[in-house]
């Protein structure tokens, strides 16, 4: 008997390795989408892209996402419903299925044709499918949480484990304009993951920032943040109180060529206490050589029309450790989350 428990022990297959969780950042040429592979191997896709351009955003996040295995993707979250966040959905829609959909809500930017065509497609393509997050919603993927903290305009009302007072940042910020556009209303959340936490807010503003922050810090510390607003574009998001609250040890920049990263932006991501790394994915070309990162950490360096499209990689290991690489050229940093 103890024999045949032996042999049954040896022909037993081995234990699956653990596998990790993926976040990769796809180059929509300053516009966003970021794909999310759970250790379970189910699928959160951040928003599409830009439309237009014989499909290339779509047609690259198809190729990022066969890259991960997937042959469907479970959930689509829509930050909000600019061109750059939810164009390239349409054309996704028809390169792999989309079981689910999620948004802040309708929108409330339908000025133009353009707009209203985008938000015609949308509808049509989510038909049936659709969910609307509100802070505090779970998205249910297993093995990691992911909670919605921002949408249509509210953010969660008490602070995640790890927040508290934070009015020593918050005494020194200016308060802008309040915001009431569809950035202001976008849908943003915090994916934890052990240690490891990931914060991808879309294109949040200013006073929504301070929402999260003043006077008490809602999120508490991060390991990986994604630049609101492709880098702060314009000075309209990336609120100091914010910023400094929630010390990323590295920041990924979702920007294009021209389109965010400003000089001041680069300088307050470069001031965050404790950063570890800042990754882009575009060279900045309107920045000089000290307003971007180190060339290795940049996934693209030409101007769109001559740009690959290369991604950015985080591998997350359940102890911690998380491995972020450059699709360009594979180099790779690892960091330890604290």
């Amino acid at each position: 008997m103890r024999l045949m428990l032996i042999l049954l022990l040896c022909l037993a297959p081995a234990a699956a390795p653990a596998r990790n969780l993926d976040i990769y950042w796809i180059d929509v040429e300053g516009g966003g989408a970021t794909l999310i592979v759970a250790p379970s191997g189910q699928s959160l896709l951040i928003d599409t892209g830009n439309p237009g351009d014989e499909d290339r955003d779509a047609k690259r996040i198809h190729e990022v996402a066969k890259l991960a295995g997937l042959v469907s993707i479970d959930y689509l979250l829509t930050t909000h419903f600019h061109a750059d966040h939810v164009g390239g959905a349409p054309a996704l829609s028809k390169l792999i299925p989309i079981n689910r959909f999620l948004d802040h809500g309708d929108s409330v930017q339908l000025q133009g044709a353009r707009a209203l065509q985008q938000w015609e497609l949308y509808k049509l393509i989510s038909a049936g499918k659709r969910t609307i997050v509100k802070p505090g919603d779970k998205i249910p993927l297993k093995g990691i949480d992911v909670q919605v903290v921002a949408s249509n305009g509210d953010v969660i009302a008490k602070p995640v484990k790890g927040g508290g007072p934070n009015e020593s940042l918050c005494k020194d910020t200016p308060h802008k304009e309040v915001d009431n556009s569809e950035d202001a209303r976008s849908a943003g959340i915090l994916l934890a993951f052990g240690k490891f936490k990931f914060l991808d807010l879309g294109d949040l503003t200013w006073e929504k920032e301070l929402e999260l922050a003043c006077p008490v810090n809602k999120l508490g510390t991060v390991s990986i943040f994604q630049a609101t607003m492709h880098g702060f574009f314009a000075d309209r998001s990336g609120a100091p109180a914010h910023l400094y609250a929630i010390k990323p040890q590295v920041v990924v920049v979702n920007n294009g060529p021209r389109k965010g990263l400003q000089k001041p932006a680069y300088q307050n991501i470069a001031k965050i206490p404790g950063i570890e790394g800042i990754w882009q994915g575009h060279l900045s070309l309107a920045n000089d050589k000290e307003h971007n990162t180190n060339d290795d950490m940049i996934a693209n360096m030409e101007n769109t029309d001559q740009c690959k499209g290369s991604w950015i990689k985080a591998s997350v290991e359940k102890n911690g450790k998380y491995t972020v690489t450059n699709g360009r050229n594979n180099f790779n940093k690892t960091y330890t989350a604290r």
